[in-house]
Parts: structure tokens; sequence; C-alpha cells
């Protein structure tokens, strides 16, 4: 990962950046939200994980394994809480960045009130079990996006985006220029812009 950019500037662009540079499945689904106000943006390398339905052994032994500056993301259902308070204090205190779930956690206001990062599908008090081994650090299914060891993550309440780890560069240039072309346009320029592209549009639609 030596020739990828560094990992705070890919944090400092938007989902929305990225959207011209990913195709749509490298996004997940808008169910994997944030779970918890004010989370701001994450960004760093997937440490994958399969958890068997109804089981959260896997996601446990992870938060040993990743490495600090990773965001561990898990393949596992919603029917039982994957993670709880102590769990996420764990995580948190190893310097792990946050949580992608595809599934629940439980004790949200711990969670909240540590400020530590989870982005899953909701909330469920009953937790799994620990009773199956399962892969860590294997390609996954996460929202519906396919996910590497080491793909790059971007998550934020826009949405959460899988970058290619070997894209890294390429997709990390292209948002930077539409960080930079939008950021440099006032409201009235981009109205412009967008007026005279919508009329265009609508007449080349309407002569085919």
């Amino acid at each position: 990962m030596d020739n990828l950019p560094n990992i705070n500037d890919i944090s400092k662009l938007s989902p929305c950046d990225y959207a011209d540079a990913l195709n749509r499945e490298h996004w997940m689904h808008y169910t994997i939200r944030a779970l918890h106000q004010n989370l701001g943006r994450i960004a760093g390398p997937a440490y994958t994980v399969k958890c068997e339905a109804g089981d959260h052994l896997m996601l446990h032994a992870a938060i040993y394994a990743a490495k600090p500056g990773d965001i561990i993301v898990a393949q596992a259902d919603d029917s039982f809480a994957l993670a709880g308070g102590n769990v996420c204090a764990i995580a948190q205190q190893r310097g792990i960045k946050g949580f992608v779930i595809d599934g629940v956690i439980r004790d949200l206001a711990e969670v909240r009130e540590m400020g530590f990062p989870v982005f899953a599908k909701g909330v469920v008090p009953k937790p799994g079990k620990k009773q199956s081994i399962e892969s860590m650090q294997v390609t996954i299914s996460c929202g519906g996006a396919s996910v590497r060891p080491d793909d790059i993550i971007v998550a934020d309440e826009e949405g959460i985006g899988v970058i290619p780890k070997e894209q890294c560069a390429e997709v990390y240039a292209i948002a930077l220029k539409r960080a930079q072309s939008d950021a440099s346009m006032s409201l009235e320029q981009w109205q412009t812009k967008h007026q005279s592209l919508i009329e265009n549009k609508l007449k080349e639609l309407a002569k085919a």
C-alpha cells in the first residue's frame, strides 16, 4: 500500500466527491448507515470479517487481530447484535477507526457516548452466540458491495464507498479534481453551467 495517497488526504473528500470515480457496485446499500450523530467521516483499509448467521465470534476476534487505523467490515445478519459497548470500547482503545456492519449492534447509548463510529443496519438488544469459526481477511459482501482486505473504506452520513486498493490513486485523483472544481465555482456560476447543460440535454432528447 506504499503507493496509496495518504489516508488523511483520502478522508478529506466526501463520498459525493468519490461518486464520479466509483461505479454503483462500489457503494453499500443505504440501509447501512451511521448509528449516531456527529460521527464525521472515517477512512481506512478494510479488515474483513465473515460471521455466521446469529453468531458474532469472528467480529469479536477481529478487534484483537485488526491493526490500528483499520476499519472492521463485517458480513453478517441482522437478527442478533454483533457487538456492544465493551467490544466497541476495546476496538476504540486499540486504534480501530470504526465498524461497518451488514447487521446490527446493541448498547447504542454507550457507543454514542464514547463517540466510536459504527455504521450498521440498526440496533437489537439480543446478542449473538460465539459458536462458529468463520473467516477473516477474505473477500466478503457488505451492503451489496464486494469488499476485499485492504480495500479503502470511506464512510460518513452521505454513504459508504469501497475503493479497490489497486485503483486508489486513480480514484482519489478523480475525486480531488471534482472537489476542487466544485469549490472553485460560486452558486451563480454553477447555476449558469447547470442550466445550460439541462437546456442542451432537453433539446438533444427532444430531437431523438
